[in-house]
C-alpha cells in the first residue's frame, strides 16, 4: 500500500529548503565578507618589541597592542579590519579594501603617539596619559584656522605647570616631533589647552582621535607587507567558483549513476549543507579566504563521504537478501558509528590547527569545523530522515532504485 502521507511530508520539508534558497542565497552570499586574497588589499606582518626597559612581550601586552593597532586602523577610514595576534611576539593587520591608503594606514599604525608637553630644557612636565577620556577634540583659532583642543583629567596640575613656567616655551611634542611652542602667557586654571600648528580639517581631526585612543604601548617593528591587487583577487574567487561548479556538477552526476534514489536525496542534503554552511558565515560575520574556501571544500567532501558509506551499507544489506526498509535500517544503524568516528577526528584535528596555527591556518580550522557540525546535522541525520520517508511511501521497493542488480542479491 503506498503512503503518500510521507511523499508529501517529503516534499513539504525539500520545497521548504528550496524556496529558502531561491529567495535568499543571493543575499546572503553578497553578505559574506572576503579575505584580502580575495577581494583585494594588503597584510601587514608586525613584530612586537617592549618599549620600556623590562616590559615583558606577553599575551596581555599582545591583546592591548592588537586593540591600539584597531584603534588606529579605524581612524585611517577602514571599517573591519582583520587584527591577528600569533603567539609569541606577532600581530598580523589584514585590510580587505582597495581604497585604503596603505602608506597613510602603515604610518598611522607605526606611531607611538606619545603626547608630551616639555619645558625648554627637555623636561616632561605633562605627557598624554593626563588627558581627560575622550579629551582631545578639534576647534578653530581666531582666523578659523584649525587646532586641536585638549582637555587634562587634572586641572590643578595644568594649572601648576603653566604657573612655574609663566613667560617661558612650552614645547608640544608627539612622539619627538615638536607639534608647537607657545609661551605661556597666563596661568591655565580650567585644563584646557591648545594644539596649533598647519592642520588641516582632516589632519586636525586625525590627531585628535591618535591621542584619544592613547599611546601604543608596545614598538612595531614591520617584517613582511604583501599586496594582493583587486584583479588578481577577483580572478582567485572566479576560478575557484568556477572549479565548484565543475566539482559539485560531477560529485551530482556520480551519486545518481551509482546510489540512484539515495543519491538523489544525497545530492537535496549537499545542496542544503552548501545553503546552511553560508547562512552561518553570514550569521558569525566570518571572513572568507582561500585557506577557508579549502576548509569549506574538505567539508563538502565529508559531507558526500557521510551519505557514501551509509549506502554502502544498505548495498551490502540489500545484497544479502533483506527487503528495503530493513537493510534501510541496518545499514543507517551499522554505518553511524563509522560517520561519526570521521567526523570527530576531523574536529579534532581542525582544533589542533587552531590551536596551534596562523591566522590562514586558523581560518581553514574554523570553517572545518563549521562545515562538519553543518554536514552532521544536514547529510548525516536530515538525509536518513529524507530517504526513511520515501522508503516508507512504498513506491520504490525494486533494488534499482538503491543501485543494485537484482542477480547480485544472494538469497533472491
Amino acid at each position: 500500500m503506498v503512503k503518500w502521507s510521507r511523499l508529501v511530508l517529503f516534499l513539504i520539508v525539500v520545497g521548504i529548503f528550496v524556496g529558502l534558497m531561491a529567495t535568499t542565497t543571493g543575499q546572503v552570499a553578497n553578505k559574506i565578507t572576503l579575505g584580502l586574497d580575495l577581494k583585494g588589499g594588503f597584510e601587514i606582518l608586525y613584530v612586537v618589541e617592549p618599549i620600556q626597559e623590562g616590559q615583558q612581550v606577553d599575551t596581555k601586552l599582545l591583546t592591548a597592542t592588537a586593540e591600539m593597532v584597531e584603534r588606529r586602523v579605524n581612524i585611517g577610514g577602514v571599517s573591519e579590519p582583520e587584527v591577528n595576534i600569533e603567539v609569541p611576539d606577532r600581530i598580523r593587520v589584514r585590510i580587505a579594501s582597495q581604497d585604503a591608503d596603505q602608506t597613510k594606514l602603515r604610518e598611522l599604525i607605526g606611531k607611538p603617539a606619545v603626547l608630551t608637553f616639555r619645558d625648554v630644557e627637555g623636561n616632561i612636565l605633562m605627557s598624554g596619559s593626563d588627558l581627560a577620556p575622550g579629551g582631545a577634540g578639534v576647534g578653530y583659532d581666531d582666523l578659523q584656522r584649525p587646532l586641536v583642543t585638549v582637555e587634562f583629567s587634572n586641572p590643578k596640575l595644568v594649572e601648576e605647570v603653566t604657573r612655574n613656567n609663566l613667560g617661558k616655551p612650552m614645547g608640544i611634542y608627539l612622539d619627538e616631533t615638536m607639534q608647537t611652542n607657545p609661551t605661556v602667557q597666563a596661568v591655565i586654571t580650567n585644563g584646557k589647552a591648545t594644539i596649533t600648528g598647519d592642520y588641516t580639517q582632516e589632519t586636525a581631526k586625525e590627531l585628535a582621535d591618535l591621542l584619544n585612543s592613547g599611546a601604543m604601548p608596545a614598538r612595531l617593528v614591520e617584517k613582511q607587507v604583501t599586496s594582493v591587487g583587486a584583479t588578481l583577487g577577483s580572478m582567485s574567487l572566479q576560478n575557484t567558483l568556477y572549479a565548484g561548479y565543475v566539482g559539485g556538477a560531477l560529485i551530482f552526476l556520480f551519486m545518481l549513476f551509482v546510489y540512484r534514489l539515495p543519491g538523489l536525496v544525497a545530492n537535496i542534503t549537499l545542496a542544503i549543507f552548501v545553503y546552511v554552511s553560508l547562512v552561518f558565515l553570514d550569521w558569525m560575520d566570518a571572513t572568507l579566504t582561500l585557506p577557508g574556501i579549502a576548509g569549506f571544500i574538505l567539508g563538502v567532501g565529508m559531507a558526500v563521504d557521510a551519505n557514501i558509506i551509509t549506502y554502502e551499507r544498505i548495498q551490502e544489506e540489500l545484497r544479502s537478501g533483506k527487503t528495503i526498509l530493513s537493510a534501510f535500517r541496518a545499514g543507517e544503524k551499522r554505518s553511524l558509528v563509522t560517520i561519526l568516528d570521521a567526523q570527530i577526528t576531523a574536529l579534532i584535528a581542525a582544533a589542533v590547527l587552531f590551536y596551534f596555527g596562523t591566522s590562514s591556518i586558523q581560518g581553514f580550522a574554523i570553517i572545518s569545523v563549521l562545515t562538519t557540525i553543518v554536514s552532521i546535522g544536514t547529510n548525516v541525520f536530515l538525509s536518513r530522515f529524507l530517504l526513511g520517508l520515501l522508503i516508507r511511501t512504498n513506491l520504490f521497493k525494486k533494488p534499482f532504485w538503491y543501485g543494485v542488480k537484482e542477480s547480485e542479491i544472494s538469497e533472491l
